[in-house]
């Protein structure tokens, strides 16, 4: 379809969207939506080609066994993540040893169904590449392993990659203990000028799975401009916990060990096959490297805008609201010096599917909390693990692949008081030739302007319309369009659209 038909296109769903009963009525609204569908038409859509996010992990796998489940399910994503690392660390709960043997043997598993996830998707790395990126940590528990002649392979493994002439910013996921991290801020900050120890602090992003020794709250402290991402205090603050909550009226099917066991363990070849059973909770340490992967909805230089790996906040947590009394595996609990990002609370009303009309509805339950930063995209992560997974033994043409979300105009729209907008994924399409469903909806934790925005027309549809609320100063308000394949399992991708709502000229 061109360009113009495209925009003629949006612009009779638009003037439908308005509710208009008449052909008076629709030449009284044309003037209005002629002006606003010029001026999207003057916008080229932006390219959406993501840089590849770096990425080096810590891991005290063999600690528990959803190390080891998360490990499998980042190496599906080795190809949309840059891994520079994958190091064997210490932590509270496995205080005098390293499991790097671990680590090369899911490398391993993966090696074996490589070439196939090959045929679904380009760039997945070969396993020698991946076995060159693993290390260990010192085998000592917290800031017993941090000082001089402290260092181990992995912290300076750390190091080098900060100081590699790369422009993106370093992410480390932290998913045991820390102290191989501090280590190399260590020594950063006496081998270094100031200068230099603060451009490297400064393309560090942390985010760890609470604080399982005793490195954090000293890197924190020490560091005041480290980025971090943390629940500090008993693991229940943990808003990694969304990733396998449990809560009456939410459905939860997809964290079940029966649908683990059906969609990923059994009959997916050797890198299902070395998922493990669960023994605490389902994959606690994969909401930190969520929000890396390229979905259109996750944003990670943004923590505060929301994503499959959670939504955060920066301010400085109160010690008494985060669980101080609860299990911390004896780390000790302190008051926090300076802001990180950390808990947010969402409110969350899921869609439910109708059997007749309007395709989907509003659930009669809504759930809040910061636990529901993630689980309300839970089923979404969990379909696109299963499918990838599914490439490790099927063709092409027998797996399903995620929908390629397109929009008709700017993902920034900048709207003055009043005005009518429209918003559109009408050019949207599937690479397996599946139908789709839309679902728009207003995001208000992530922005500014926190009061609901009704969108005109269905939200299901590929196009709406909104009216921008009147403003006394510049707010911005968040908008998801999230596409739906009807293949099994049914994945799902998006793109956020950032209106800018401005005061009209007085």
């Amino acid at each position: 379809m061109s360009t113009l038909n495209s925009y003629h296109q949006i612009f009779g769903d638009a003037v439908r969207a308005t509710g208009a009963q008449s052909n008076t009525e629709m030449m009284r609204l044309l003037p209005i939506m002629t002006i606003s569908m010029a001026l999207l038409a003057c916008v080229p859509a932006l390219s959406f080609a993501e840089p590849k996010q770096r990425l080096i992990v810590l891991t005290d796998i063999e600690a528990d066994p959803d190390d080891s489940q998360s490990l499998v399910r980042l190496l599906l994503y080795a190809n949309q993540i840059d891994i520079e690392g994958i190091v064997a660390t210490t932590s509270t709960h496995q205080k005098s040893r390293v499991a790097p043997e671990s680590i090369h043997a899911i490398i391993d598993a993966y090696g074996r169904v490589q070439p196939q996830l090959l045929k679904h998707e380009p760039g997945f790395p070969k396993p020698a590449r991946l076995k060159a990126v693993v290390r260990s940590g010192r085998q000592l528990y917290g800031m017993l392993g941090v000082g001089d002649g402290k260092d181990s392979p992995g912290s300076d493994a750390i190091i080098k990659a900060l100081e590699k002439n790369d422009t993106r910013p370093l992410w480390v996921a932290v998913w045991g203990g820390a102290n191989t991290l501090a280590q190399a801020l260590y020594r950063i900050g006496r081998d270094r000028t100031p200068e230099q120890a603060a451009h490297l602090v400064s393309k560090l992003r942390v985010y760890t799975i609470s604080d399982q020794d005793d490195s954090g709250i000293w890197m924190r402290t020490r560091f005041p401009e480290l980025f971090y991402i943390v629940s500090p205090g008993g693991y229940g603050n943990g808003t990694w916990t969304g990733m396998h909550t449990i809560e009456p009226g939410f459905d939860s099917t997809e964290v079940s060990n029966d649908w683990i066991a059906t969609n990923i363990q059994q009959g997916h070849g050797p890198l299902g096959a070395i998922y493990p059973d669960v023994s605490f909770s389902v994959e606690g340490d994969t909401p930190s490297f969520l929000s890396l992967i390229p979905n259109g909805l996750n944003a990670p230089e943004h923590p505060d805008w929301g994503g499959w790996g959670g939504r955060y906040e920066l301010y400085t947590p109160a010690l008494e609201t985060t669980d101080p009394k609860g299990f911390t595996g004896n780390v000790p609990l302190l008051q926090e010096p300076r802001a990180i990002w950390t808990n947010a609370v969402d409110t969350y009303t899921p869609m439910v599917n109708s059997d007749y009309f309007r395709s989907v509805r509003a659930h009669d339950k809504v759930f809040t909390g910061y636990r529901t930063t993630i689980m309300r995209w839970r089923k979404d992560f969990q379909n696109d693990f299963a499918a990838r997974m599914d490439w490790t033994t099927k063709p092409y043409k027998e797996a399903n692949h995620p929908p390629v979300v397109k929009l008709g105009h700017s993902d920034r729209l900048t709207i003055k008081s009043g005005e009518n907008f429209v918003m559109s994924a009408a050019g949207s399409s599937d690479p397996d030739g599946d139908s789709l469903s839309y679902l728009w909806f207003q995001y208000p934790e992530a922005g500014s302007y926190r009061e609901p925005i009704k969108l005109g027309y269905a939200e299901n549809h590929h196009t709406v319309s909104g009216q921008a609320p009147v403003v006394t100063k510049t707010e911005t308000a968040h908008f998801i369009v999230k596409v739906v394949d009807k293949g099994r399992p049914a994945l799902t991708r998006y793109r956020r659209v950032i209106v800018t709502l401005v005061p009209s000229a007085p």
